[in-house]
């Protein structure tokens, strides 16, 4: 069928200029009522040649593109549902994680706290010991400046008691003497 079209149509492209010699006689704004029939009938038969070959292929064309469109139209609009949905996926998680570093910044500043206090009372501990040890050095460096100075009164009571008699005692034994006596006096106060 399509040889029988395409010959026709073969036939009608080589009559016309045939046809347009003959009208040639006329000016540019003459009609000649047999080139009118003549393009009528070509377009006619164009029309059917391509209404039966290509006017299906080009409606399938359209349409087959139509179709796609509508496709990835639809493949769009899922694509931004599961976007969407990932957002609000995503924003929810975000604000877990939020919740979960306050948890843990609040944890961590409690165990600080914790840390601290301990540290501090450590401190404190040590503190009080040191102060212990200090005031216990102190009254043994008290006691022993006590008895230099006692030795040291001593020695000299001896001193000036010898000058006065002008004699020389035996000063172990007046050094006992006056210990004791230091001592009945320290006791009574």
């Amino acid at each position: 069928m399509r040889n029988t079209i395409f010959s026709a149509l073969s036939l009608m492209f080589l009559a016309a200029p045939a046809f347009a010699e003959e009208a040639a006689g006329g000016g540019p704004l003459t009609v000649n009522g047999g080139l009118v029939i003549w393009t009528l009938v070509v377009f006619g038969l164009l029309l059917f040649i391509l209404r039966r070959s290509a006017w299906p292929v080009l409606l399938s064309a359209v349409r087959e593109r139509e179709a796609r469109l509508e496709q990835q139209i639809a493949d769009a609009e899922k694509a931004r549902q599961e976007a969407a949905s990932l957002l609000e996926q995503h924003k929810k998680l975000l604000a877990g994680a939020k919740g979960e570093a306050h948890e843990i910044l609040a944890l961590a500043k409690s165990a600080g706290e914790k840390e601290r206090d301990a540290l501090l009372h450590k401190a404190r501990q040590e503190y009080d010991a040191l102060l212990g040890r200090a005031r216990k050095e102190i009254d043994d460096e008290k006691e022993k400046a006590v008895l230099a100075l006692r030795r040291e009164a001593v020695d000299l009571s001896i001193a000036a008691a010898s000058k006065l008699i002008e004699q020389k005692l035996d000063s172990d034994a007046n050094r006992k003497l006056v210990m004791d006596y230091l001592e009945t006096i320290g006791s009574r106060s």
